[in-house]
């Protein structure tokens, strides 16, 4: 090898030892690995940053922001509540959510069918006290398994389909992966779903801010109108909207009737609820029954959309020993009162009737133009900003719909994915799913950061003929082992390659390696291309080698260390699945 070929490797073998170290974060090891790759002259400096407009970066920011839509539309919590109101326990919802990602990513891009199971994998951590991390990396290896199922389903098996073609005259059809990857994937979710505890439970680290204002007593109130769904039913119907997180205090039915708020009181338009709980709860619960919090007053003031903020009442507030109705709070500032909390003790009054105290925290609803400065006139000290949806305007189906719009899309070859996604994101903020405030919030800096700097860090294994050498040994070496012996290398060294090129380009590499084998051993080469598509496609050790894997890592607050947890035996048991099935269907 030479001198450029082994300081390539050294840099990938140090970088991948800082990963799994884990003392600097992801981003500043994969950075580090690209001034150094530079600095020896292995990367050139006019190829250091084309990884920033690489389809990956744009594909996982894009997909990023396309969750956050989807999460924050509330379209998911009405899907849980309706289709599976009852699954509370961990491994139930684990099947459930690994199940579907698997079949839906057999027949759309598997980032596709991750991106829209996301806001669901937060739900459910949610309604069952979990961190969101037993779920995600597990979803997103079932989209891996489940791509594998079709040709369309993954990259590799497009291109495999390509290479066959090229060196057979005859391609892979729509169904032929599908014997192979079928058994893969049921032998890979029965994994997933008994053996989740080998990953360790994350929280992200971003979000500990949040978890530190542990807020779960807010007091709002809501009006039922006649556009609300839950007319005509029962309190407890309301209730079970807000995951047990949240309880109605009160009922007042006319001005001097105060109706006990029982189970199986019905409810009627016009009802005036005083409800306590948490802020997601709270949201869920207004958003799915269609409740009133605002009384129609308008504060958004223009073409900004309406927002909401966390705030104390400061030592010398002017809101102490006032209420927001002797105040006129929204006739002099046009801001809405949504929701009080005290420590320590139940508000029994109304909203607007709460005489504040120094230290209530209030949840103020404004235009996020002048609420700064409200807050300062106010006397109100900001919380740390966290989304607080509480009386937001919600787009119902319209995330959905752009999002089923792109995955159609890339199935029926109108857009390439990268072009499809990015325009899915536009549109999330052009139809004002998302707020233009929260847009970057919604995009991981840090994953897209990584991923950038290590592609050209990875490419450097081609650029200097790294990759051929690997392959000339790995020739010499395979053709003395016995069929099933040369199957399981293939298979073993496109799982290895994958992380260091994309999937794609490991097919392309890997390929030519396959068929060769097949030819000087008196083979058919269909298994081994097979194999080969298989081995690109389970990239189960890596963040960076997939980008199902990379969506998930900041969500999950991973390490990547964690994913050779559940990786490394889900890998083991895809060969010892995979070789038999292959020799089987496809015999040599």
């Amino acid at each position: 090898m030479t001198t450029d070929q082994l300081m390539s490797l050294a840099i990938i073998v140090l970088m991948m030892a800082a990963f799994i170290w884990g003392r600097f974060r992801y981003d500043l090891v994969a950075c580090g690995a690209l001034v150094a790759a530079v600095a020896l002259n292995i990367v050139p400096t006019t190829a250091a940053f084309a990884g920033f407009s690489d389809d990956i970066v744009i594909i996982v920011g894009s997909a990023l922001l396309v969750s956050a839509g989807v999460a924050r539309s509330g379209i998911m919590e009405y899907a849980i509540q309706r289709f599976a109101p009852d699954v509370s326990s961990v491994r139930a919802q684990l099947a459930l959510l690994v199940i579907l990602v698997t079949v839906l990513s057999a027949f759309v891009k598997n980032i596709g069918a991750l991106a829209i199971m996301i806001p669901i994998a937060f739900q459910f951590a949610r309604r069952s006290n979990t961190s969101p991390s037993v779920f995600l990396m597990p979803m997103a290896f079932g989209s891996l398994l489940g791509g594998l199922m079709t040709q369309i389903g993954t990259s590799p098996n497009i291109v495999v389909s390509r290479v066959r073609q090229e060196m057979t005259g005859e391609t892979f059809s729509m169904f032929d992966f599908t014997p192979v990857g079928a058994s893969l994937a049921v032998a890979g979710v029965v994994f997933l779903v008994l053996f989740y505890k080998l990953l360790p439970e994350r929280t992200r680290a971003a979000a500990s801010i949040h978890e530190a204002i542990d807020i779960d007593n807010y007091l709002t109130e809501a009006r039922i109108v006649s556009e609300s769904t839950i007319v005509g039913k029962t309190l407890a119907d309301l209730v079970k909207l807000g995951g047990g997180r949240a309880v109605v205090t009160s009922i007042l039915r006319s001005r001097a009737l105060h109706v006990t708020p029982f189970p199986d009181v019905t409810l009627r338009t016009g009802d005036i609820l005083l409800i306590e709980g948490a802020p997601d709860a709270l949201d869920r619960m207004v958003a799915q029954a269609k409740l009133s919090v605002t009384g129609d007053r308008d504060t958004a003031g223009g073409k900004h959309a309406a927002a909401a903020v966390e705030a104390i009442i400061g030592e010398h507030s002017s809101l102490i020993g006032a209420s927001a109705q002797r105040l006129s709070l929204y006739d002099r500032f046009n801001v809405n009162l949504l929701a009080v909390s005290r420590k320590g003790e139940r508000i029994q009054e109304r909203l607007g009737a709460v005489t504040l105290r120094m230290g209530d925290v209030v949840v103020l609803q404004g235009n996020p133009q002048t609420l700064p400065d409200i807050l300062r006139e106010l006397g109100c000290l900001p919380l740390a900003e966290r989304p607080i949806l509480l009386g937001s305007v919600r787009r119902g189906i319209v995330p959905v719909a752009i999002l089923v719009a792109a995955m159609a899309a890339t199935a029926f070859g109108l857009l390439p994915v990268p072009f499809a996604f990015f325009t899915a994101a536009i549109a999330m903020v052009a139809f004002r799913v998302i707020p233009l405030r929260e847009v970057y919030g919604a995009i991981d800096g840090p994953i897209l950061v990584m991923l950038a700097a290590l592609i050209p860090v990875s490419d450097s294994l081609r650029r200097t003929g790294a990759t051929d050498v690997i392959s000339a040994w790995l020739a010499d070496f395979a053709a003395a082992l016995p069929p099933a012996g040369a199957l399981t290398l293939i298979l073993v060294v496109a799982m290895a390659v994958t992380p260091f090129l994309n999937n794609a380009a490991t097919v392309l590499v890997v390929a030519p390696i396959a068929a060769s084998f097949a030819s000087t051993l008196g083979y058919r080469p269909e298994a081994f291309l097979m194999a080969v598509a298989i081995g690109a496609g389970c990239d189960f050790l890596t963040p960076i080698g997939h980008q199902c894997n990379t969506l998930v890592m900041g969500p999950g607050g991973y390490k990547f260390s964690d994913y050779p947890r559940l990786g490394l035996p889900l890998s083991l048991l895809v060969i010892v699945v995979a070789v038999p099935m292959l020799m089987l269907v496809w015999p040599m």
